[in-house]
């Protein structure tokens, strides 16, 4: 099913124009206030777990304890089953999973609501990310702390001590403006000229970016990879086990697992150094800014608003190891994107777009809705509404927007429209 942008005459399109600069017009003077829509499973006792339970929200909802909270930054991953926001005075909430301290609260107690990383009061967080079993922030005064299982070295402390840290702790990083994990290793962005990046963590499959004829496995001291690239790196994506970059000319780069093509270097061979993505160079560059993702398939989005993917979108024997367009997608102004494992979300100017394996939910379609789609397709009750979206998780703007479109959407995502699961989470 196409959701290619419906041709408009030029009166209607006058007219949408007017609208969305008196929307703008209108956030601006009221200052946005931005909210988070959640959905997908929500049974963390049992969530990434054979035989779990059913506990899935089919339709973006609300979450209680975040209700009325300026969301400003939201942090998940296609491995992880514990997540992080980050409010718009700089506080940390993690919930989820907590087996190895990754939510930062001085234990392991699982949290199924969003809680406040106390130790992190102090200090205003700009950036998260979280891995398997790990969460790494980052301050407005470039410095990054971390937290939960470090047996591979991926809080990046600079020695493994113990295995599990339950409380943040600084990490070996100077200058850092940015922090991505994968599944088990995390990579910094850093200010600091010949370090702007860098890794820790496992390189099982080359995803630190090291050299291969070094023979370790762990890296818990954070090293810089900079030879590698042309140009600095401004933005990174990681899926489980790969990495994706662009630098500040635009060029792509990719390395680590090679199963299914996610490298997209026309072969499934893993890669221990990064190694340019000449598909890019030969056919267009990308904005420095790119919008970027990955998972199971990594995607990127040119500078002409073109989405390309490769490796693997479905739970199928197809797959892809050159970058592929996605049709479906053209004409549309792609803001934002995030990948899982196997699933995808993009959001535009005015709606929500998703498509992959969605058995828990995490497509948001309703509960009428398909549990999968191979291709992409709206998410029906975010039409009309601005979204940004990291790490697959939504974040919409608040009641306190002066906006009445806006707040007609909201109020129908509160309250729910027949048929959808819109409640409340408590």
């Amino acid at each position: 099913m196409s959701v290619r942008e419906p041709e408009k005459d030029a009166a209607a399109a006058a007219a949408e124009v007017d609208e969305k600069a008196e929307a703008e017009a209108e956030a601006k003077g009221s200052g946005s206030v931005w909210e988070l829509l959640y959905c997908g499973r929500t049974s963390f006792n049992t969530k990434g777990r054979e035989h779990g339970t059913q506990g899935n929200l089919v339709s973006p909802t609300r979450l209680r304890p975040l209700v009325g909270v300026d969301i400003r930054f939201v942090a998940s991953g296609c491995t992880a089953c514990h997540c992080a926001a980050l409010d718009g005075n700089g506080r940390c909430y993690t919930w989820g999973h907590n087996e190895k301290g990754q939510l930062g609260h001085g234990d392991t107690l699982l949290r199924a609501l969003p809680t406040v990383v106390s130790e992190l009061s102090k200090l205003k967080i700009i950036k998260a990310s979280v891995g398997r079993n790990h969460t790494v922030v980052v301050t407005d005064d470039n410095k990054s702390f971390s937290f939960g299982h470090n047996g591979h070295g991926q809080l990046g402390l600079g020695l493994i001590e113990k295995e599990i840290e339950s409380s943040p702790l600084p990490c070996a990083v100077v200058g850092a403006t940015d922090s991505v994990c994968g599944a088990d290793f995390t990579v910094w962005l850093s200010s600091v000229k010949d370090s702007s990046i860098l890794t820790a963590g496992l390189n099982q499959y080359g995803q630190l970016g090291q050299d291969a004829d070094i023979q370790l496995t762990h890296y818990p001291k954070p090293r810089a990879i900079d030879a590698s690239f042309k140009n600095t790196v401004v933005k990174v994506a990681c899926g489980t086990n790969h990495t994706v970059a662009i630098d500040n000319k635009g060029f792509v780069y990719t390395w680590g697992f090679g199963g299914s093509g996610r490298l997209g270097h026309g072969a499934q061979n893993d890669e221990w150094k990064p190694r340019q993505l000449l598909f890019f160079e030969k056919h267009m560059v990308l904005r420095p800014n790119a919008i970027v993702s990955a998972g199971s398939a990594s995607s990127a989005c040119t500078s002409g608003g073109e989405l390309y993917t490769w490796g693997k979108s479905m739970d199928t024997d197809d797959y892809s190891i050159h970058p592929k367009s996605v049709p479906d997608l053209s004409g549309w102004n792609i803001r934002c994107m995030a990948s899982g494992d196997m699933h995808h979300i993009v959001g535009t100017d005015d709606t929500c777009i998703s498509w992959g394996i969605g058995l828990n939910g995490q497509l948001g379609y309703g509960p009428n809705g398909p549990k999968s789609s191979s291709n992409p397709k709206k998410v029906d009750s975010l039409q009309g509404m601005p979204i940004r979206c990291w790490r697959l998780i939504m974040v919409i703007p608040s009641l306190k927007c002066r906006s009445k479109k806006l707040r007609w959407h909201l109020k129908r995502i509160i309250e729910g429209k027949p048929g959808e699961i819109c409640q409340f989470l408590s």
